[in-house]
């Protein structure tokens, strides 16, 4: 009698363990299937980080990298450009290849066109200019490549070149007071030393008007993009 008692005993002290053990698994199990719910339903924190847009080729990549080491972002908070001597090591591909790494930015950037032997800028230019940089969707970058036509002589179209590309800089120093704007804007001159855009461009949105779309039109100008790739 007393064996069986102890057995018993025995047992039930086995068991309420075991069953104890079980209902707190299930309990916990249980806990977390709602803790999940909950996250999944809770919105979700938006995550700034750097995104692989579809136009990030591997050589846009390449002269990006290079613009806003050599000719843009300073780690005294400066801001500068390069000139064309410098920018055909920046670029590293012929101009028509440079000129086409563009291409696939159409919907996005914009082009400032100037009028002949001027760096200032119009209101149409401005309101363009203004639009295209408000228009930032989380990019990183804002990317500004100045032209001049070959009319004149070389070292004359290269100062236009430059004067155009800081009026740009100017104008967004002035008018947005951006604070990150020395760590997000490279600055290219390019002269008249890089093939020439084409009318291919006029689709482009432009602050000049459709009578103004011939080449030489097209490059007394300032191309102008933000840009968001992984560097």
């Amino acid at each position: 009698m007393n064996t069986g008692v102890h057995v018993g005993i025995a047992a039930a002290a086995l068991l309420i363990p075991t069953a104890l053990t079980g209902s707190w698994v299930a309990s916990a199990a249980g806990r977390l299937e709602t803790a999940k719910t909950e996250v999944s339903d809770a919105p979700q924190v938006a995550v700034a980080s750097a995104a692989d847009e579809g136009y990030c080729s591997a050589d846009l990549k390449k002269v990006l990298r290079r613009v806003l080491q050599s000719c843009g972002l300073l780690s005294n908070g400066e801001v500068r450009g390069c000139q064309p001597l410098e920018a055909k090591n920046v670029a590293t591909v012929a101009g028509g290849d440079f000129n086409a790494l563009f291409l696939p930015l159409a919907d996005r950037a914009g082009i400032i066109q100037f009028d002949k032997e001027s760096d200032e800028l119009d209101p149409g230019d401005a309101a363009l200019l203004d639009r295209l940089f408000a228009d930032q969707r989380g990019a990183s970058y804002f990317f500004v490549v100045a032209r001049s036509s070959p009319e004149g002589s070389e070292v004359y179209n290269r100062d236009l070149s430059q004067k155009r590309g800081e009026a740009v800089l100017n104008h967004l120093k002035t008018t947005f007071k951006d604070p990150d704007l020395d760590k997000e804007l490279g600055l290219l001159w390019l002269g008249e030393e890089v093939q020439q855009l084409d009318q291919e461009f006029c689709s482009w949105q432009r602050s000049g008007s459709a009578e103004t779309c011939q080449p030489q039109d097209l490059n007394r100008s300032a191309f102008i993009a933000w840009i968001d790739c992984r560097l």
